[in-house]
């Protein structure tokens, strides 16, 4: 049961999304509860907490905050990250999807095509990102970090 069953994200204060920031949040919030790998490890003398886990995402004081708590409700851990090691994948992700956004309306599929395989190199780069930043504090594959990765960028951002 090392899966995340609920995620909740806290864009208060943050500007509305766009729509097709909005449509690229819930289609990640949906794959990444339909499928996905996320433990965390043992600490001390301890066992490993069971899963499956409830995440609450944030950014608070310039950081990316991941709450933990069992399915239950009860806390289980928090995660703290510098933002730094994402601002620069997280721009050129937003500028890429501009520009697939744009080539969607405009452009033949073989251009589209073009945009979007570089979409995806970036998006997987964030994910890489994403799993080097949690190593030793949460283990997750490369597709459920490719999915917090999305919601990452929809929270650095705002919209």
């Amino acid at each position: 049961m090392s899966r995340i069953c609920q995620i909740d994200i806290d864009d208060s204060g943050l500007p509305a999304p766009t729509p097709e920031v909005e449509q690229e949040r819930k289609v990640a919030v949906f794959d990444l509860l339909e499928d996905n790998s996320f433990a965390l490890p043992a600490r001390g003398d301890g066992p490993a907490p069971d899963g499956p886990f409830r995440l609450g995402l944030a950014i608070r004081e310039k950081r990316l905050v991941f709450e933990i708590q069992s399915e239950a409700g009860e806390k289980v851990g928090e995660i703290h990250l510098s933002l730094g090691p994402f601002r620069q994948v997280v721009k050129d992700y937003f500028q890429i999807c501009e520009s697939y956004f744009e080539a969607v309306k405009r452009l033949p599929p073989s251009q589209i095509e073009a945009i979007d395989m570089a979409r995806r190199g970036i998006h997987n780069e964030g994910a890489r990102i994403l799993i080097e930043r949690l190593d030793g504090k949460a283990e997750l594959d490369i597709d459920t970090a490719r999915r917090l990765f999305t919601l990452i960028c929809v929270l650095h951002f705002g919209g």
